[in-house]
């Protein structure tokens, strides 16, 4: 089938790469534009750009140029922004969708299902319509999150939804017999910086999924410290506490303790947290969220 493709993080690369394994044409990739990052905000192509070029596909960043290809399909995943009415009309689109909708429509579907404490979610494929996440269905199917952090997840949603999809457009029924969803929506918004600060008055569950998200801090002797990954623990500590006990570093918090495994202390990189430990040259602390803190 000759195919447009839509989409912009690693996440997408796996189902790229399953279209042009199982011999689709991919006659044009559209992504986002490349973008400055670093300290010296030297511009760098999408995941999904670097892959297309590899593979020596034609690229852009004009999702008008996807009607001038002779396409007769679309395939998003991730794309990053929404498709106009004018393109959907004359192209339709499948879309790869890392939830098991109409459960967390939106842009952050795997964060939002960890945060919630999900027990499972999915992909979907659907037909994109103009209204967010709202199309109907033409397969789906579900894994259980466990304890997986967001990346992980992220990953195995990635390869599931590459294999979904391939299978969906080698079966004519299945794209000509799409189902409505079924169920109540909910919605992924973006997380914000605050949702991902810890905070000592949450239960241990709560804070261990913040951390699963990445990208999850605390404030501790006035500095920021990123919280990359931590264990249940059974010691018993005062919330907003933080100290050694047993050889372990132990973050109290309102029902327990949570030890520390490893962390990031601002502007140096990764380390156990027994090592920071160690760096600190001092006794127990408290800690607190830093939510209202700048970066």
């Amino acid at each position: 089938m000759r195919l447009a493709f839509l989409g912009t993080p690693r996440a997408a690369v796996p189902t790229l790469e399953a279209l042009l394994e199982a011999g689709h044409d991919v006659a044009l990739v559209v992504t986002r534009p490349d973008r400055r990052r670093g300290r010296g905000g030297a511009l760098e192509p999408s995941p999904i750009k670097r892959c297309a070029l590899e593979h020596g596909l034609p690229v852009t960043s004009r999702l008008a140029d996807v009607l001038d290809v002779g396409v007769e399909r679309g395939v998003v995943v991730a794309y990053g922004a929404l498709v106009p009415p004018a393109v959907l009309a004359a192209v339709p689109m499948l879309n790869v969708h890392f939830s098991l909708l109409p459960r967390w429509r939106g842009a952050a579907p795997v964060e939002r299902a960890i945060l919630a404490g999900d027990e499972e979610t999915g992909v979907t494929i659907i037909t994109l319509e103009e209204t967010l996440d709202t199309g109907p269905v033409h397969a789906s199917s579900a894994v259980a999150i466990d304890d997986k952090d967001a990346t992980a997840l992220t990953d195995e949603l990635a390869g599931l939804g590459a294999r979904l999809l391939v299978g969906v457009l080698a079966d004519p029924a299945a794209l000509a017999h799409a189902r409505p969803q079924v169920g109540e929506a909910t919605y992924a918004k973006k997380l914000t910086r605050a949702e991902r600060a810890l905070d000592p008055s949450a239960t241990a569950a709560t804070s261990a999924r913040v951390v699963r998200l990445g990208g999850a801090y605390l404030e501790c002797d006035g500095r920021r410290l990123l919280v990359e990954r931590v264990a249940p623990s059974a010691l018993a500590l005062a919330a907003g506490t933080v100290a050694l006990v047993e050889g372990r570093v132990v973050l109290g918090v309102a029902d327990g303790a949570l030890e520390l495994i490893e962390v990031r202390p601002a502007g140096r990189a990764s380390m156990s947290a027994a090592a920071w430990w160690r760096g600190r040259r001092a006794g127990a602390a408290t800690w607190s969220s830093g939510a209202g803190d700048p970066l």
